[in-house]
């Protein structure tokens, strides 16, 4: 099974998370900020993994290190979990529509970490939640996965729409990459490793 659990202390924050890439059981996520949950919720459902994340964060101060530090975690569990990416697609896209939203997500297994994030966010917050971490949080996860992620919302008005579109391609590209694939003898690479 590939699975990994990361737990992650800091002076701001303290995170917990578990993850498994072969069996889907419904997610547990608490970390304080309630629409990043409702977002890591969906990207456990779409991309079909086991995720289970608790985290006690300096929310009093602002979300933004709580949001950074799960980004983190969860890049690490991913790289640790993929182990030598032995026989997975590597590779994996998605469009995701969200009502009148279109989000868009491409990502590349290679261990090189890149982020390409296109989405203009018009709403500075929902609720209590900064929009501009979404940014963060996916530029964590990619570069701490070793990843390379593009991810874009193509048209859209409503800023929950979008973000919930990114999330769920993000889910859905991650599944396709993943995925083992009988055709791939070794890693997906003329290089021999990623």
């Amino acid at each position: 099974m590939r699975t990994a659990t990361k737990t992650r202390t800091t002076a701001e924050t303290d995170i917990e998370l578990a993850l498994n890439l072969d069996v889907q059981e419904e997610a547990t996520i608490s970390t304080g900020v309630g629409f990043l949950d409702h977002m890591l919720t969906l990207f456990a459902k779409h991309s079909r993994i086991t995720l289970h994340v608790k985290a006690d964060g300096d929310t009093y101060v602002d979300a933004h290190h709580t949001v950074e530090d799960i980004g983190i975690t969860l890049g690490l569990c991913l790289k640790e979990s993929l182990g030598d990416k032995a026989g997975i697609n590597r590779y994996g896209s998605a469009y995701v529509p969200m009502d009148e939203s279109l989000g868009f997500a491409a990502l590349d297994l290679s261990g090189r970490s890149y982020l390409v994030f296109d989405a203009e966010l018009t709403n500075p917050k929902l609720g209590d939640f900064d929009t501009e971490l979404v940014e963060e949080f996916f530029q964590a996860v990619a570069f701490n996965a070793e990843m390379n992620l593009h991810i874009r919302v193509l048209y859209g008005k409503n800023t929950h729409h979008k973000i919930e579109a990114l999330f769920k391609a993000f889910g859905r590209a991650l599944r396709e990459a993943i995925t083992t694939n009988p055709e791939i003898n070794g890693v997906n690479s003329t290089k021999g490793v990623l």
